[in-house]
């Protein structure tokens, strides 16, 4: 079966941080595109952030450029978000989502992980 499936959110306070794991099963996903999305209530989805399969070049939002760090680990078949100096924008629902090879926009959704982050 191929599924995402994220782990790692929480409560924390501001200026905090978290890592964010996203295990991959069913595919090997060392050429596939890997990234994150988050929505807020109210808010519209936003893609935070993506690494490459080709080439491991890596992407992020403005918002969280220089907070956040994106890694891709093959043997672990696990990528990992860090995010450190949180802020109560952050919070959000986060998701891991994959752009297999082949496949024309993120193919592969996981079910999303629940970030808090207090003031």
């Amino acid at each position: 079966e191929v599924a995402l499936v994220e782990s790692g959110g929480g409560l924390v306070q501001a200026g905090g941080s978290l890592r964010l794991s996203c295990a991959v099963r069913g595919f090997a996903f060392d050429e596939d595109a890997i990234g994150w999305f988050r929505q807020a209530p109210g808010k519209e989805r936003e893609g935070v952030s993506c690494i490459s399969g080709s080439d491991g070049s890596t992407y992020y939002a403005d918002s969280v450029k220089g907070r956040f760090t994106i890694s891709k680990h093959n043997t672990e078949n696990t990528v990992y978000l860090q995010m450190n100096s949180l802020k109560p924008e952050d919070t959000a629902i986060y998701y891991c989502v994959a752009q297999r090879v082949g496949a024309s926009e993120y193919d592969v959704w996981g079910q999303g992980t629940q970030v808090t982050v207090s003031s």
